[in-house]
């Protein structure tokens, strides 16, 4: 028999605690949970969901707060109301006066247990009424066992979330010295003095602006500990002060910086809160660095990219398979070049996906033998489906030594070199919006006498078809490889007149002309690049060579896309060619046919008309 013991008077020595106490900081007392409340994102900067806790030491009860890492333990019922743990690693802050426990990490020592006591709130210092709070302990319907401070458990404790150091470690630095350091987790706008040990896993460039309120300059960087990242920002005269100082890969410790809410839309972090670095902020290299790690990724496979939503952000690691020539777009704000790459990466998915690299990454970027790369922070586009773009605020490595990453070289090298795969950028394509539903296929001989696409506006429908014929003729135009636009060959170069640009060769892209059929009838459908890519399964340029070598084969490629049966959304658009009127049919989302959930939808069909009798 073991007891276990709350840790006596630990809720009125946190309410009445000063910053500097370190020996209770450093403490790990044992508490009892009396509720759970969760909070839902409210708007703004907060976007994921936090747990209110009631903790009591069978004395007094304090209100908390659980870190976001800790959410699980709650949704998992690893702990329950009135389980029993120890707080290994917290801190404070002050929040309308008042003291908020925040828990970082703890260990159940009795996941079911009876009340303890009859806790009643702190009272503060010199007396007066307790602090109210906006959820008090639940009061349970049967007696309560007498005032104690100890239960029997006949059970080992089960840790929960590993032994942590403490919260706060003090660290000396200079003559006056520092004050406690404080995870990132934990920072708030409502504390004043605090310092972290962070490492500098991403750095920008610096920006300049011009408005009409002035002009200036910023850069910024991301900052991370055990704990989480945060986003720091330097504006003018401190990025003098700091752009030199911070460097990527570096661990500093940092103090005095103002903590604001964060703007998500300059950030993809997942912190509520971020840092402004000003003149007065004390940044100090850590030469002691083994406790704080270098990058954490939470890598999604590439086939998983369609589930996540457009402007998501991702890590994602992959096989670079090929790699654009550097290009460049102009600005329409600033009217100024940016140098574009674009990159197709590969992974045991089967899938690729089309990876876009700015700026300096896109002119740095000079890796060789289809390396192994790993994107932390890189943004979902929707752009013919699913692509990716890495921004200033997203990191680029090359080979990194990770476990991820030597399992992929294996694989690659051994098998994934001769792999074949899909284009997720296509067989994915959304169609600008435009979805296909099963419910509403319409046959090819409705399609025709309702007279879609004969008004002003664009008429879509879905429907599903078997290719019987391809035109050959003009399968695929050269295209620029920054624009996609049709480029002209002059000499040995290509020009392109939209971007004022010659290359040393083009991009083909697919312009598909094809004859479908269903049992009502047969018509005729267009697309363009996403579309050939799903028939024929290759680029356009890898056709072409295919056409340009030999033609028997070229026509064979052709021959094996006939009696092939897809799902399409349409649009259904009025054209005039030769001053007369006719309707084209334009492909807006090609899908191969999905058999488990059409035999899904046959027998619910079967069930409704059985239920109908």
């Amino acid at each position: 028999m073991a007891d276990i013991q709350l840790t006596t008077g630990i809720c009125a020595r946190l309410s009445n605690s000063e910053n500097d106490d370190d020996e209770l900081y450093n403490s790990q007392p044992v508490v009892q949970f009396l509720s759970f409340k969760r909070v839902p994102p409210s708007g703004g900067a907060s976007t994921m969901d936090r747990y209110r806790v009631i903790v009591s030491d069978g004395e007094h009860f304090l209100q908390s707060m659980l870190a976001t890492q800790l959410n699980h333990l709650v949704e998992e019922e690893q702990v329950l109301k009135h389980s029993i743990a120890v707080i290994e690693k917290f801190t404070c802050n002050l929040v309308q006066g008042k003291k908020l426990l925040i828990i970082l990490a703890m260990r159940v020592l009795k996941k079911e247990a009876e009340k303890i006591g009859s806790p009643t709130p702190v009272q503060p210092r010199g007396g007066g009424s307790g602090p109210s709070v906006d959820m008090q302990p639940d009061t349970p319907t049967v007696p309560s066992p007498a005032p104690s401070t100890s239960v029997n458990t006949t059970s080992t404790p089960a840790t929960v979330v590993p032994r942590a150091q403490p919260a706060r470690q003090q660290t000396q630095a200079g003559r006056g010295g520092r004050s406690a350091i404080y995870p990132i987790e934990s920072l708030s706008p409502y504390q004043n003095h605090w310092t972290i040990k962070a490492r500098v896993t991403q750095k920008s460039d610096i920006r300049t602006w011009s408005n009409q309120r002035g002009e200036g300059k910023l850069f910024n960087v991301t900052l991370m500990d055990e704990s989480g990242e945060i986003r720091a920002t330097a504006f003018n005269a401190a990025v003098d002060e700091f752009y030199d100082r911070l460097q990527e890969g570096k661990v500093y410790l940092i103090s005095k910086a103002k903590v604001n809410l964060a703007k998500k839309k300059f950030s993809n972090l997942n912190n509520e809160y971020e840092l402004g670095l000003e003149r007065s902020t004390e940044i100090e290299e850590c030469t002691d660095a083994t406790d704080v790690p270098t990058v954490k990724f939470n890598f999604v496979d590439i086939a998983g990219l369609q589930e996540l939503p457009k402007d998501a952000i991702c890590d994602v690691i992959g096989i670079v398979k090929e790699v654009g020539e550097l290009s460049a777009i102009t600005s329409k704000a600033t009217n100024k070049e940016i140098p574009k790459r674009e990159l197709t990466v590969v992974d045991k998915s089967g899938f690729s996906v089309r990876v876009t690299l700015w700026g300096k990454q896109a002119e740095q970027y000079n890796a060789t033998d289809q390396p192994v790369v790993a994107f932390k922070g890189a943004k979902v586009g929707d752009f013919q489906g699913r692509s990716l773009s890495i921004m200033s605020s997203s990191s680029l490595y090359i080979n990194p030594d990770i476990p991820e990453a030597h399992l992929l070289r294996g694989w690659y090298d051994s098998i994934g070199a001769e792999q074949t795969y899909q284009s997720h950028t296509n067989a994915m394509s959304n169609g600008g919006g435009v979805s296909f539903d099963r419910a509403e296929i319409m046959c090819l001989h409705d399609v025709k006498t309702s007279d879609m696409g004969l008004s002003d506006r664009v008429d879509t429908f879905c429907s599903r078809a078997t290719i019987m014929h391809i035109r050959n003729e003009n399968i695929a135009y050269p295209a620029c490889p920054a624009c996609g636009k049709k480029v002209v060959q002059m000499g040995d170069n290509w020009r392109c007149e939209k971007c004022d640009k010659s290359y040393p060769k083009p991009e083909y892209r697919y312009m598909i002309s094809m004859a479908v059929a269903d049992y009502s009838g047969q018509a005729w459908f267009s697309g363009f690049n996403d579309v050939g890519r799903t028939i024929f399964g290759m680029p356009a340029d890898e056709l072409i060579e295919i056409r340009e070598r030999d033609d028997i084969k070229f026509n064979q490629v052709l021959e094996r896309t006939i009696g092939s049966t897809y799902n399409f959304t349409c649009r259904a658009r009025q054209d005039n060619f030769n001053d007369q009127t006719r309707v084209r049919y334009g492909i807006s989302r090609i899908l191969p046919l999905e058999y488990r959930e059409e035999a899904s939808y046959l027998a619910n069909l079967l069930l409704r008309s059985e239920w109908s009798r």
